[in-house]
């Protein structure tokens, strides 16, 4: 399973970014999509993720301001970025639960990151 994401940028405090993530290769089932970001000196954390069955969950900091959402087919991603602070500044990784083949047991799968800048 491949993840592919895109979006990441430079943008002004109060601005917005849109994220993507595509995932690819061989899938069966994709159980949670997801976005997890990590700032320097800090530890991974949750932003949002969206089960197979449309349920989310946002990190408190994020809650109102982005939006996780995916496409028909369930295989992307995407994350509404809206009034952006500084703090959200961090390299985001696109991060999925899925199994391989009918077979598998579930797996985690994680994408190569995106910086995301809030700066003026």
């Amino acid at each position: 399973v491949q993840l592919q994401a895109s979006g990441g940028g430079l943008v002004q405090p109060g601005g917005s970014l849109r994220l993507s993530c595509a995932a690819s290769g061989s899938i069966f089932s994709i159980n949670v999509m997801g976005w997890y970001r990590q700032a320097p000196g800090k530890q991974r954390e949750l932003v949002a993720r969206i089960t197979s069955g449309g349920s989310t969950n946002y990190a408190d900091s994020v809650k109102g301001r982005f939006t996780i959402s995916r496409d028909n087919a369930g295989n992307t991603v995407y994350l509404q970025m809206n009034s952006l602070k500084p703090e959200d500044t961090a390299v985001y990784y696109c991060n999925t639960v899925a199994r391989r083949t009918w077979y598998s047991d579930s797996d985690n799968y994680w994408g190569q990151g995106t910086l995301v800048t809030v700066s003026s």
